[in-house]
């Protein structure tokens, strides 16, 4: 009798647990019902072996030469780049033209009495001819001239030439004292975002940057957007740099604003078996595997599959593919060297997996909660029916 209460006593159990499972169901409350199973992607991922061969083809096709951008003969690429004038923004002779509000010193030599003396005391923008709002300037003897969108040269020509009836000879000097006519406008993550007067220094993107104190820690430099008029040009400020090629390095001109916007998904996720998990910032620099993975404190050796660092990259749109995996094989740590050279683009994900026993361990550990409520319930079980039988 003893040993058939023991045994009846478990059928109640396991369906007192069905029941408040199933339970659950019909608790109060609004559900919906939902089905978490997702098609395979296995057919939408390429999976590729991190090589040599693969690092050459994609340092070639980036335009790479090294960490420095050093050829072989030890040329900087951003030496090759000033000294080839075909490589450059524009090689057309820059000249300012003249616009409203401008001020402008006019000086007719061995004639005073043409010339407003600016005086000790006195500011050159105080004492010349401003630009009137009809683009034209005043001046004795001449009258009114225009000279707005004019070059200092032009206008330098037409005096000289209508003083020749007054003067002999005239010799005229004109120069822009007062640049308030053109301006641009630097915003976004700089140090010093503001207005930046257009003079008769040409101003290129890279001077305006340095102008305003440079980029912050917090700027996108692959995606500096320059605004004229209806038309957006995205310039990557990092490259330009990387490689030495100038021909980004536009003039700027009035009424273009040059904004560096912040870093926004221009980040390095690393994940998996690593002793600090993070997020890495490429705003300014470039980053390989390598570096990521030193970053987040390196692997964690006593969990991690050394042969399952994956670096996984969004696929282009066009290509039907949701992404391409590159795998690292480190289990020969030398194979590192490769990870060095294999740079990391924005949104990549590094993942390293767990070894098998890793995982093994894991499931030990999640199914050790449950194995030991088991053998509480039928000790407790067990228990009942002794002491119940011993009364």
């Amino acid at each position: 009798m003893k040993l058939r209460r023991g045994w009846w006593c478990f059928p109640i159990l396991s369906l007192s647990i069905a029941v408040a499972v199933s339970g659950c169901a019909f608790a109060p409350g609004g559900h919906i019902d939902y089905d978490t199973d997702s098609a395979p992607v296995d057919d939408l991922v390429d999976v590729e072996p991190i090589t040599l061969g693969l690092v050459r083809t994609q340092q070639a096709a980036s335009g790479q030469a090294g960490d420095a951008g050093v050829d072989g003969s030890g040329e900087t690429a951003l030496a090759r780049a000033v000294a080839n004038p075909q490589r450059q923004a524009s090689s057309d002779p820059y000249e300012y033209h003249i616009g409203i509000g401008d001020v402008l010193s006019i000086i007719v030599y061995d004639h005073p009495e043409l010339t407003i003396p600016a005086g000790s005391e006195r500011p050159t923008e105080d004492t010349g001819n401003t630009v009137y709002s009809d683009g034209t300037i005043f001046y004795p003897y001449v009258g009114r001239i225009q000279v707005a969108s004019r070059t200092i040269e032009d206008v330098r020509s037409q005096l000289q030439s209508r003083l020749a009836t007054y003067v002999t000879e005239p010799q005229v000097d004109v120069k822009v004292v007062g640049f308030n006519s053109q301006k641009a406008y630097v915003t976004g993550q700089v140090e010093r975002p503001g207005v930046m007067p257009i003079t008769n220094v040409p101003m290129t993107i890279l001077d305006a940057i340095n102008l305003v104190g440079g980029l912050n820690g917090d700027a996108n430099w692959h995606d500096v957007v320059l605004s004229r008029g209806d038309t957006e040009t995205h310039i990557d400020v990092y490259s330009m740099l990387q490689s030495g090629d100038m021909r980004q390095n536009q003039l700027l001109e009035n009424g273009d604003v040059l904004h560096i916007p912040d870093i926004g998904n221009q980040k390095v996720f690393v994940m998996g078996e690593v002793m600090d998990p993070v997020t890495l910032p490429m705003g300014n620099s470039r980053l390989s595997l390598t570096d990521a993975l030193s970053e987040a404190g390196g692997m964690d050796e006593a969990q991690a599959d050394a042969k399952g660092i994956f670096v996984i990259r969004q696929a282009a749109p066009d290509t039907g593919k949701l992404a391409t995996v590159y795998q690292l094989d480190a289990r020969n740590a030398t194979s590192l060297v490769l990870g060095a050279q294999f740079m990391l683009q924005p949104t990549d994900i590094v993942y390293v997996t767990a070894a098998p026993l890793s995982r093994w361990n894991r499931v030990v550990n999640q199914l050790t909660p449950t194995i030991s409520s088991v053998y509480q319930v039928t000790r407790a079980t067990r228990d009942f029916d002794e002491l119940r039988d011993g009364n």
